[in-house]
């Protein structure tokens, strides 16, 4: 028989060798999203079955370009910082943090001490629910609900404490260039000592639900696994890149805001699969409220803001009754002052991977080119990879695990 007689015969299987009896291996199409809650929104996969097994995957963005890239190109520098809120929604004051240091790198202003460490307190806060948000989601992706119920309201005391520091919530536009917006309140203090306080026992909580469970352990070990090389190739940063054994951290091997000034660990894994991912998390989480603890007992006195009238806005009192705070408040509102020429990249440790921000400025209002280096884009790339060969079951926990966020694919 020829090879084209065997490809059209119906009772030929994969390895187009002819099978007898009455069912015949037959390669399935199956659209794995966009919208389905597996795949947290708006990330459609490809994919191409032959029975319950994964043996080909493509995956496609494109859902929600939004163009911040070149929206960014036309608005004054303070005004882009409502762009980076958009992009990891799950951690935003880590984003706003990263641009305003990026900036800052391009203006030359240095930010006092105490400003740099209230930016630590929310970046790390930002990063608890982050993970928050990956591995309770993981967990019930896996069926575990009730560790889910355990541990997410406490996502939203941290967002109680954005509330009060900045009026907003979930997309935070937090701070300023030369540093915060307002100092940390009574209630604000209050409420990040409440999470030191308590929250360790909610993660114990949810780790003694979790971590040692048989249902969820079967459900992530070996599953979704990348070698270090890879990840490497692939370009992947933060806790996915660490759950391959890579102990690359930007806090640690760059130190931005201070960071030198903390005593904390980079927890690291070895198999780089679903279970390492998620108790990579786990232990950064610990390691947050340990940075917190270090920046609540240390903190420095001292203004909250750097003394840069050209960019920092004044105080709205200052404005009403001081003819020089009127001028700098009406030309930076109106962006209306130019930046220096000049090329920087800055770098901040998001809650899924290295953050960065690569902006060129020829001396205008706005930037001539900036690009965000979006580490949940540069990772998904590897997805395919990762899936190949597992069970579609097994593909949900992976892309779960991965903490692809939605409105990092598209800037």
């Amino acid at each position: 028989m020829s090879e084209v007689a065997l490809v059209n015969n119906p009772n030929v299987g994969l390895d187009k060798t002819p099978k007898s009896g009455p069912y015949v291996n037959e390669l399935t199409t199956l659209n794995l999203g966009p919208t389905h809650p597996a795949t947290h929104g708006i990330f459609q996969n490809i994919l191409t079955m032959d029975g319950e097994t994964i043996v080909d995957a493509e995956q496609t963005v494109g859902y929600i370009h939004r163009a911040f890239e070149k929206i960014a190109e036309r608005r004054p520098f303070y005004q882009i910082t409502t762009l980076t809120d958009r992009m990891n929604y799950c951690s935003a004051p880590i984003n706003n943090m990263g641009w305003h240091m990026t900036v800052e790198k391009l203006l030359g202003i240095e930010v006092p001490k105490r400003a740099q460490y209230i930016r630590v307190i929310m970046m790390e806060l930002a990063r608890l629910a982050d993970h928050i948000i990956c591995n309770s989601i993981l967990a019930v992706d896996t069926g575990a609900l009730t560790g889910f119920l355990y541990v997410y309201q406490w996502r939203e005391f941290i967002y109680e404490i954005y509330e009060e520091l900045c009026g907003a919530r979930l997309t935070t536009n937090m701070g300023r260039f030369g540093g915060m917006e307002r100092d940390l309140s009574p209630v604000a203090i209050e409420k990040i000592k409440k999470i030191l306080a308590e929250l360790p026992a909610a993660l114990k909580e949810f780790e003694s639900m979790v971590v040692r469970n048989r249902i969820f352990m079967d459900r992530t070990q070996n599953v979704g696994a990348i070698s270090a090389e890879r990840a490497l190739n692939y370009g992947f940063t933060g806790p996915n890149l660490r759950a391959a054994g890579v102990d690359y951290d930007v806090r640690s091997l760059n130190p931005y805001s201070s960071y030198e000034d903390f005593d904390f660990e980079i927890p690291v894994g070895t198999k780089g699969d679903t279970y390492d991912r998620f108790l990579v998390r786990e232990e950064e989480m610990w390691q947050s409220l340990r940075i917190i603890q270090q920046a609540m007992d240390n903190l420095p006195e001292g203004p909250y803001h750097a003394d840069a009238p050209h960019y920092y806005l004044p105080p709205k009192q200052e404005v009403y009754r001081n003819m020089e705070a009127l001028i700098y408040h009406f030309k930076i509102v109106m962006g209306e002052i130019d930046a220096p020429v000049g090329e920087v990249y800055h770098s901040v440790e998001g809650g899924n991977g290295e953050l960065g921000f690569y902006l060129v400025s020829d001396g205008g209002r706005t930037p001539y080119r900036l690009k965000f280096r979006r580490p949940g884009y540069i990772y998904y790339q590897a997805f395919p990879e990762m899936i190949k060969g597992s069970t579609l079951s097994d593909a949900i926990v992976t892309m779960s695990s991965m903490n692809v966020i939605a409105g990092e694919l598209d800037t």
